[in-house]
């Protein structure tokens, strides 16, 4: 699904894709990081912690949740890109195989040899417990789109404590449905959690427990992980400690005891951290990179965090004042065609990101971007926007432009209607407002009229809802959350969250039924033809603002830290981490 330093949240990370603090200018309470006992990783600037329950909202799609849910309950299967390459990590999964029929209508999964951190063996109840959870409140969860996972599930049959069956509705390509699917499943402490025994129930009491972040250290609720670490503090403020579980025995037992993670509610705060010596493990803005030299002569090295994803605004369909603007695609082609991607990956992101026109990373080589969405099927003309608005029945007055013709402007849009769009921008990056202040400064020389409003991410994700034109949450008209990445890919980019109708990340209720299909055949088909053909259609049909893809972070890494690869589906494994000199 991130999301986001939002990774809109990922397949690991939500069930189908991802989207991350503090409330003062830096951090309190940190202590030098010169101990090889602990560890300081600087969190990204005014993205606070706020969820510990390993199952997704739409409230809560922060990277940094799921990272953090991650290290205490381990996933079925963790598909991730930690090993310098996206694969399943199996030494960080609670699952050791997973045996497709021959008609792939079918998988067996094999469970290790494992335990909770009371004692008791993790078994094939502990996943029909997340099962049964999720097929109950389905709604509720944000990796779920109509059709998929649970809906594609038809059923689930323990063999014995460590082998089930799931069954599918009809044959899946099975790397799709290990990566994408598979992937989203956590095996959960069945005989601490289930309460009653009513799903519904069940999720209710979870959901209601996970609110009060307060309690996370010392709810009796959380204390029963299958992760290399435990919780030791969860500061509201957005700081989390996290120590070193005795009674993990998975593969990945955790190298460093102690793992501070520090919230910052801006970059430069965090990078004074990083000047004073106080972060071990931290980063830099784009427009830092000449500063370079002067970290690593304080001991650091500086590695730039490739990330799988792509960056964008999410157009409101239904706001009730701009949607029946938005649902033109001329009007989408006019500003597609008024941001100059060149310019802003080149200036404002320092050579850092790459231009991106369409649904599929192309900050990283693959086979699934489609020719179509390679060569920019809008490229940078604010004339060429002008005109589109004029020969559909607009006219620039006062410097906006205005409908004066409705029959031409299109379905919806009355007259006198001026084309004046607001988003709603993550805050606490000079990066995003830099960008933001350049693509208002190129939209006005079309005549498109660009405010902006800034707020920490997690608000941004809680006000910019799916909605309805008649509910007071649709007032929003774009939004932007992705200064490192607006929706980090599993490792088959499929849009079923993202694009599909009524998709669990779909915020701004994009809807087209020959989109629908094209990723329907992207899951089942193990040709790249099919995505490619969804890469192509999105490219031309605009569901969203494209903007440049930058990497994940510029990290900033005291020399001795190691053991890792920077995983490039923006997830942070703290156990990989070790201290080598």
């Amino acid at each position: 699904m991130s999301p986001a330093r939002t990774r809109l949240l990922t397949g690991a990370a939500l069930g189908a894709g991802t989207l991350l603090l503090a409330g003062c200018s830096g951090t309190s309470g940190t202590s030098s990081a010169s101990s090889r006992d602990s560890i300081a990783y600087a969190l990204p600037a005014n993205f606070t912690p706020n969820w510990i329950l390993p199952i997704g909202t739409a409230a809560h799609l922060n990277t940094n949740n799921i990272s953090i849910a991650n290290t205490l309950w381990e996933p079925l299967i963790a598909y991730d890109g930690s090993t310098g390459k996206i694969a399943w990590n199996k030494k960080g999964s609670v699952a050791t195989a997973a045996d497709f029929a021959a008609d792939n209508r079918s998988v067996r999964i094999t469970l290790g040899d494992r335990h909770w951190s009371d004692g008791k063996p993790i078994t094939s109840r502990d996943v029909k417990f997340w099962f049964d959870l999720i097929k109950a409140n389905k709604s509720e969860w944000a990796g779920y789109n109509p059709g998929q996972a649970p809906d594609n599930w038809t059923s689930f049959k323990p063999v014995d404590d460590r082998h089930f069956t799931i069954t599918f509705d009809k044959a899946y390509n099975p790397q799709w449905m290990l990566a994408n699917e598979l992937s989203s499943i956590t095996p959960l402490p069945q005989h601490v959690w289930d309460k009653g025994g009513d799903p519904k129930q069940v999720w209710t009491a979870l959901n209601n427990a996970a609110k009060n972040i307060g309690d996370y250290a010392t709810n009796p609720l959380w204390k029963t992980i299958s992760g290399p670490y435990a919780v030791k503090s969860f500061s509201t403020a957005g700081k989390v400690v996290l120590t070193a579980s005795k009674k993990y025995d998975g593969g990945e037992k955790a190298n460093i005891p102690t793992v501070n993670l520090l919230p910052f509610t801006t970059a430069d705060a965090e990078k004074n951290a990083l000047r004073s010596g106080t972060v071990d493990y931290g980063y830099i803005e784009a427009g830092d990179l000449d500063q370079k030299e002067s970290f690593t002569a304080r001991g650091y090295e500086v590695k730039p965090w490739s990330g799988w994803a792509i960056t964008y605004m999410p157009y409101n369909f239904n706001n009730p004042r701009m949607g029946a603007v938005f649902k033109q695609p001329y009007a989408r082609q006019a500003v597609q065609r008024s941001i100059d991607q060149a310019s802003l990956a080149k200036v404002i992101f320092n050579g850092t990101a790459v231009p991106g026109y369409g649904p599929v990373p192309q900050g990283q080589a693959s086979d699934f971007v489609s020719p179509a969405q390679k060569s920019n099927p809008y490229p940078y003309s604010t004339g060429a926007a002008r005109t589109l608005l004029t020969e559909h029945g607009w006219s620039e007055r006062g410097g906006v432009m205005t409908c004066a013709e409705p029959a031409k402007c299109g379905a919806g849009v009355a007259k006198g209607t001026k084309f004046e769009m607001r988003v709603l921008s993550q805050s606490g990056s000079t990066v995003t407002d830099n960008m933001m202040s350049a693509i208002q400064s190129s939209l006005a020389k079309t005549g498109i009229k660009f405010s902006i409003k800034t707020a920490p991410v997690n608000s941004v994700l809680s006000q910019t809802p799916q909605c309805k034109a008649n509910q007071p949450v649709c007032s929003w008209q774009l939004s932007f959350f992705g200064t490192a990445g607006s929706w980090y890919f599993p490792a088959f980019p499929t849009g079923d969250s993202l694009f599909q109708t009524g998709g669990g990340s779909n915020f701004g209720s994009y809807s087209n039924p020959e989109v629908d299909k094209l990723i329907s055949a992207s899951t089942t088909s193990s040709s790249n033809e099919a995505i490619q053909k969804y890469s192509e259609a999105l490219a031309k049909d605009l569901p969203v603002v494209w903007l440049p893809e930058p990497v994940y972070q510029i990290s900033v890494v005291r020399k001795g830290l190691g053991g890792f690869s920077q995983d490039s589906l923006a997830d942070f494994h703290p156990a990989q981490w070790k201290w080598t000199d």
